[in-house]
């Protein structure tokens, strides 16, 4: 775990509301030179508390109306089994996200649809055939509020 003092989570916050600011403009809001600034940043990406950079992007004005929630139980628990399903459903451009839980399910998928019909098609011959797959339970997206990380 990396010591985080106040500037650097006046920063992090601060690219959590926007980070396409300009080093200027960043170093501006946080109070520091625009060099101080970029330094601080290359040392929280270089600790890996920043991950990357990227857009997020709406995916209903992308004609993706339609995002659910899977819980999945695989059938089998093997490490290769484990293995050959995280490698199989990365390879699935509808699914956004794959989490390894610890719970009623091994693990959850974030899936975006163009709709129901179109979620039902990914499900049926793109999910289900995938290795080890057992039960599955789905969970349709009614609302979504983004909250930042508290720091």
């Amino acid at each position: 775990m990396i010591d985080l003092d106040d500037t650097d989570r006046a920063i992090l916050r601060t690219l959590q509301a926007d980070g396409s600011l300009s080093a200027a403009a960043l170093a501006k809001r946080v109070g520091l030179s625009q060099p101080a600034a970029w330094r601080r940043v290359a040392r929280l990406e270089a600790a890996k508390v920043i991950k990357g950079r990227r857009y997020d992007l709406d995916a209903q004005k992308l004609g993706f109306d339609v995002t659910v929630f899977l819980g999945i139980k695989l059938a089998t628990k093997g490490r290769v089994s484990l293995m050959d399903f995280e490698r199989a459903v990365s390879a699935i451009p509808e699914v956004q996200l794959v989490q390894h839980v610890l719970g009623l399910y091994d693990y959850r998928l974030k899936v975006v649809a163009r709709d129901i019909a179109d979620f039902e098609r990914v499900l049926r011959r793109r999910i289900m055939t995938l290795p080890s797959v057992g039960n599955v339970e789905a969970n349709v997206l009614l609302s979504e509020e983004k909250r930042p990380i508290l720091i």
